[in-house]
């Protein structure tokens, strides 16, 4: 492989990676804060008890995402050092002030939610945890400002061969942002929501501290419906933003080759797609129009017309992306979403209709559909960033432009092996410990074993019995 190449899968590798923890510590930090502030007003124990179940969970999470997003930003001076060069003084903003004030605001008051429980008001602690969710919820705001300039640079003026960021009110209200931005954040809320119901379930297959997991796949069945709802309707519109702003992404999802209007959605497309050579299509007619325009009449540009029009505008080259990579990713994504939408509606039913004590086969599902979110996360973000290559920054610099042309080839080899072997033994680690406090449940001291009970748990016990 050459460097370019050998670049490409070390920053996929580790931004893929990273990605998996990332939602669930979106989600799960403005659930545990929901939990706590539940706790605080109800001052009901069996809220206190999820509270430090779930936190723990979610600082394994935590420390595991900040291990690998480390990395992650190395790699724009040590891979991608032309790209840096290029766009730093515009991409260095969000990032610094994603560092300088999410990050430690998220890691400051994460300290004192941990080592405060017995040491601040009730009230107060409850604050720490929502500083937490509020400073995660601010990196990701900042991270997508950054990678939205990579899908639609605007706001910028070119001197001396480098970017430069003319206003920075162009950065915070880029269109691409304010469509992947919310779409992000109820991903991840879907995410801790099947997190959370997926482990709840295991425990009441089992009967173990019902009052904790019924409460918790509850709250989880709740929030889940509504943000597996919005992830649906946001990404709709980011679709149609897609179609406006990088129509080849949109046409290599969907495999057209030729411009339609009416465009056909593409149900199933067999063929080495790769090699532009389809075989076997069902297509619905009329549908990707729809989709796109909210009509039933609507120009999509078809692959081979957008790889015409882009040479005349930007000179010879191919700027068709991996199609099989885009079409599959796509499905994927869709294809879980869909699955995670009905499971929602069963679970918000389960709770609504108070059937809570079922069936082991329905937990088991929800067991299984824990891994979901991860399926569709990932499927999404290599949607969106192989589905924009060649551009690094899409319409002005190509990837081959943006590698470290000055590092050796086999520099790049090893140090992606020790990555590999290295992110390899996290996830184990990640693994095992989420596996292993999972399963445990709710210590024997926090169970209220020993405790006088609630007025709460003796009516839910008296209703079990």
């Amino acid at each position: 492989m050459d460097l370019l190449m050998l670049s490409r899968l070390q920053f996929a590798f580790t931004t893929v990676y990273h990605f998996f923890f990332v939602p669930l510590t979106l989600g799960l930090s403005v659930m545990v804060a929901l939990m706590e502030t539940i706790y605080v007003i109800t001052n009901q124990e069996v809220y206190k008890k999820m509270t430090k179940f779930w936190g723990k969970l979610f600082l394994i999470n935590f420390a595991m995402g900040v291990a690998t997003g480390i990395v992650q930003e190395f790699q724009f001076g040590m891979n991608w050092s032309e790209f840096s060069r290029y766009v730093g003084d515009i991409f260095g903003a969000p990032l610094a002030i994603e560092a300088l004030l999410a990050f430690f605001l998220e890691s400051v008051f994460l300290g004192v939610w941990l080592f405060g429980w017995d040491k601040l008001s009730k009230g107060l602690h409850a604050v720490t945890i929502w500083l937490v969710a509020i400073g995660s919820i601010i990196s990701a705001f900042w991270i997508l400002a950054a990678n939205s300039f990579m899908q639609q640079p605007i706001g910028y003026a070119i001197q001396d061969g480098r970017l430069v960021l003319e206003r920075f009110s162009a950065l915070v209200f880029n269109p691409n942002l304010w469509v992947q931005f919310p779409h992000t954040i109820a991903a991840g809320f879907a995410t801790a929501a099947f997190f959370i119901m997926g482990i709840s379930a295991y425990h009441l297959m089992r009967k173990h501290n019902p009052d904790v997991f019924q409460r918790s796949f509850q709250i989880a069945a709740i929030i889940g419906a509504f943000s597996i709802l919005l992830v649906g309707l946001i990404g709709h519109d980011q679709a149609q933003h897609m179609v406006e702003t990088q129509p080849m992404k949109m046409a290599a999802a969907e495999a057209l080759w030729r411009t339609e209007d009416p465009a056909s959605f593409s149900l199933l497309t067999i063929g080495d797609l790769s090699q532009r050579n389809e075989v076997f299509s069902i297509r619905l007619p009329i549908l990707l129009s729809l989709l796109s325009f909210n009509q039933i009449e609507g120009e999509v540009k078809g692959i081979y017309n957008l790889q015409e029009e882009f040479v005349e505008t930007y000179g010879p080259g191919d700027y068709i992306p991996p199609v099989a990579v885009v079409y599959w990713s796509f499905r994927i994504m869709v294809g879980a979403g869909t699955l995670l939408l009905l499971l929602s509606v069963i679970g918000l039913f389960m709770v609504m209709a108070g059937m809570l004590e079922v069936r082991s086969i329905i937990y088991k599902i929800f067991i299984l559909a824990l891994f979901l979110p991860y399926f569709a996360n990932s499927a999404g973000w290599i949607l969106t960033e192989v589905g924009r290559i060649p551009w690094i920054v899409y319409g002005l610099m190509v990837l081959k432009d943006g590698v470290s042309i000055t590092v050796p080839t086999g520099v790049v080899a090893m140090s992606l092996i020790l990555y590999t072997i290295t992110y390899a033994a996290l996830i184990v680690a990640d693994v095992y410990l989420l596996a292993k406090f999972a399963k445990a449940g709710v210590p024997e001291t926090e169970t209220g074993k020993n405790d006088t009970p609630s007025e709460d748990n003796l009516s839910l016990v008296g209703a079990q019995e």
